[in-house]
């Protein structure tokens, strides 16, 4: 009964352990909001007041048009409870990515006790894999952002958790299985992609125990088809297979002309056609975009090139990790307790729709694999260390390693938290778009003495940043807004009400008073500069000026 309690205190300590680090600072770190995020926060607003999104549909179920890159809606919708406490703010935006996150630790160590089912170490296994997620700065950087793959997520684990409880023990629990890893659907494309393959490996292994209760598996995949149905037509849609083409290997022309240039220097000869064919070197494309995501630096150096997935210098992984994740996957194929080939299974398949784009490695699409990374390092810490001192007959020898392991563990922590929360928001203010919050507020300050304000896009969808820092009201945007579709579907706002919005600012208007905001390079020499936003590295990001 004591080592219950134990345990329970040491997961709720976990659990709020992964709360302060998912929650601390989280509207001014990372320092502004992307338009992405911004996008998330307004709509979720928008819905929360007429039940429409910010272009009036309502009630959206395919997708929130947002710019053109048609997001799968269900984060708007979870953002409206926050945004109706907190106001249109940075905290409230951020809210259920960060929710979501500490959930998902929380739910995880359920998982690998599941995984592991028949292991005297379970509990360990789990504790110890929760407590590697609630301080991974992988997960940390993603749960402190607006992104919805964090709590797509929790909805994958959450799926896959019921599932292993239902063919185990609890039939009906199915159910919820299905609709966990349909909601996935309706959060992030790449669940889209990775969900399907590995609820098929799941049928496929589990298939003798679903046929013993196939009444409650026949009733799940009604529910799951059921809650699928409305987004299968738009699934199929050339909008949903936009943002595919947009960033897949396979729509890459390049490697089809260096092929087929290559073909033509051998006088096209038919070996040549063969080792130079394009489906070929897609494939090769593939495999390397795929290896990218397990390279050395990427895992444990450097982490992934963009800033916003990554603090730059420390991995997705911590460093010290390295021989417990070599030793974990060497043990896990040595020991196979439980089920145990989940593991392997779930990482490498997680990788796979990431290995389809053009920028590899990147942290955000292969979020699917956490936390299998994590169940690796603990399986192999947990068990080279009853290793280690089965082989080291001095116990003081052994605590003495084990202190020194534990250090080396804090350290990179340390060093994680103290270049994420000191750093991390000077260094990389730029590529989070900062400057848009604090040019709104001055134009919002003095905006009645000019009767057009200019505004530049170059550096992207300052029209959500208006909408959302002003406070306009969905009505008044449809209303007061002059917005462009392109044949590819991607939505262009040029105009609300006084503000407009367009990469060249070199206009004027006789008799009309003119306010501008341009990025630094691009303002006239005869610019009378009113305020300079600056990056909080000294850097300029924006010039309010006149003519």
């Amino acid at each position: 009964m004591k080592s219950n309690k134990n345990k329970l205190i040491a997961l709720i300590l976990i659990v709020l352990l992964a709360f302060f680090l998912r929650i601390y600072q989280i509207g001014s770190i990372p320092p502004s909001l992307t338009w992405d995020e911004v996008a998330w926060g307004y709509n979720s607003y928008s819905l929360g007041i007429d039940g429409k999104d910010e272009f009036g549909v309502f009630l959206p179920y395919k997708y929130i048009e947002s710019f053109g890159d048609f997001k799968p809606p269900l984060y708007a919708y979870v953002g409206i409870i926050p945004v109706k406490i907190w106001g249109l703010t940075e905290f409230a935006t951020r809210f259920p990515s960060a929710f979501f996150g500490v959930l998902t630790v929380f739910i995880t160590y359920f998982l690998v006790r599941e995984i592991f089912s028949n292991s005297l170490r379970k509990e360990y296994y789990a504790l110890f894999t929760a407590f590697l997620l609630a301080i991974s700065p992988w997960h940390i950087n993603l749960s402190r952002a607006a992104f919805e793959a964090n709590v797509s997520q929790f909805f994958i684990v959450g799926g896959v958790l019921a599932f292993l409880y239902a063919v185990r023990k609890f039939p009906w629990v199915m159910v919820f299985s299905a609709a966990s890893f349909a909601l996935s659907f309706y959060t992030f494309n790449t669940a889209r992609v990775f969900v399907p393959i590995l609820v098929i490996i799941l049928g496929l292994v589990f298939i003798k125990r679903l046929f013993k209760i196939k009444r409650q598996a026949i009733i799940a995949g009604v529910v799951g088809i059921a809650l699928l149905l409305p987004i299968i037509g738009f699934l199929l849609s050339p909008q949903a297979s936009l943002r595919f083409r947009e960033v897949n290997i396979f729509t890459n022309s390049d490697i089809v002309e260096i092929a087929n240039q290559e073909i033509l220097n051998d006088y096209n000869s038919p070996i040549s056609k063969i080792l130079h064919n394009r489906r070929l070197k897609y494939a090769v494309s593939f495999v390397s975009h795929y290896l990218d995501h397990l390279d050395p630096r990427f895992l444990f150096i450097t982490g992934d090139g963009n800033p916003k997935f990554s603090t730059q210098d420390i991995g997705q992984l911590y460093i010290w990790s390295i021989p417990f994740l070599i030793g974990g996957v060497l043990l896990l194929f040595r020991k196979r307790e439980g089920k145990w080939w989940l593991v392997p299974v779930w990482l490498l398949t997680g990788i796979i729709p990431a290995a389809t784009a053009r920028e590899t490695p990147h942290a955000l699409r292969i979020e699917t694999v956490i936390p299998m990374f994590q169940i690796i390092v603990a399986y192999g810490f947990i068990n080279m260390m009853v290793i280690l001192k089965n082989k080291i007959k001095k116990v003081l020898i052994f605590k003495i390693s084990l202190v020194g392991i534990l250090l080396c563990l804090l350290f990179n922590f340390g060093y994680y938290l103290y270049g994420y929360y000191v750093h991390y928001a000077r260094e990389y203010s730029g590529q989070w778009q900062y400057g848009y919050k604090q040019a709104f507020s001055y134009t919002e300050q003095n905006k009645d003495y000019y009767d057009e304000i200019y505004f530049t896009d170059k550096l992207g969808r300052p029209y959500i940043y208006y909408l959302f820092y002003a406070g306009i009201t969905p009505e008044e945007f449809r209303r007061n807004s002059e917005v462009e579709r392109d044949s590819f579907g991607f939505v262009k706002v040029k105009k609300v009400g006084k503000y407009n919005f367009n990469d060249n600012l070199d206009i004027e208007q006789k008799g009309i008073r003119m306010l501008y905001i341009n990025d630094s390079l691009n303002v006239p020499d005869d610019a009378n500069v009113l305020q300079t936003i600056n990056q909080l590295n000294g850097e300029s990001s924006l010039i309010i000026y006149t003519r």
